[in-house]
């Protein structure tokens, strides 16, 4: 009987005529039938559910079924409230920029870093700009040189097209 929902197989849906079986006070109790399992675990009024299906004889454990699907809920929940989502935020430069727009850039970049998310650093390169590439490497090794401290450079400055991309990462 292919079961219609996700989660682990119980009772009549396991597949395997043996079983490993575990108590519902977590002893194991060894290999037995499917049958003989089933008829333990409504003993005490729980379910025989397939712990580890692709074991040999599979693992089955006598437990409340309902509280053991809300327990996978409960830690599926608190892995996904654990874990951060690294952004990438881009900030964009001309070759030809002023100190002033310059320590602005460098400061959202700062800010950027600080929150733990990573910069894309685009140097735009315009007309007769192209024949001058150097100037936007220097713009970029000195953003580089000044955030040496607490970024790491996770794509050093490569041409692309009419753009210069530089990608920094929170240290």
């Amino acid at each position: 009987m292919p079961s219609n929902r996700d989660g682990p197989r119980i009772n009549h849906e396991i597949l395997s005529p043996t079983v490993r079986l575990v108590d519902e006070n977590g002893e194991m109790i060894g290999v037995v039938t499917k049958n003989e399992g089933i008829e333990r675990a409504q003993q005490v009024a729980l379910d025989l559910v397939e712990v580890s299906p692709n074991a040999d004889p599979p693992v089955c454990k006598i437990l409340d079924y309902g509280k053991y699907k809300y327990e996978l809920q409960k830690k599926k929940a608190e892995a996904k409230k654990k874990q951060k989502i690294i952004e990438v935020k881009e900030i964009q430069m001309r070759p030809m920029i002023d100190d002033n727009d310059f320590d602005v850039k460098c400061r959202s970049i700062k800010r950027f870093l600080g929150e733990g998310n990573k910069v894309k650093v685009s140097m735009r390169f315009r007309g007769r700009e192209m024949a001058h590439q150097e100037l936007g490497v220097e713009i970029l090794m000195k953003v580089k040189n000044i955030f040496d401290e607490i970024a790491k450079v996770d794509y050093s400055p490569k041409l692309e097209g009419k753009q210069m991309i530089m990608v920094l990462g929170p240290k």
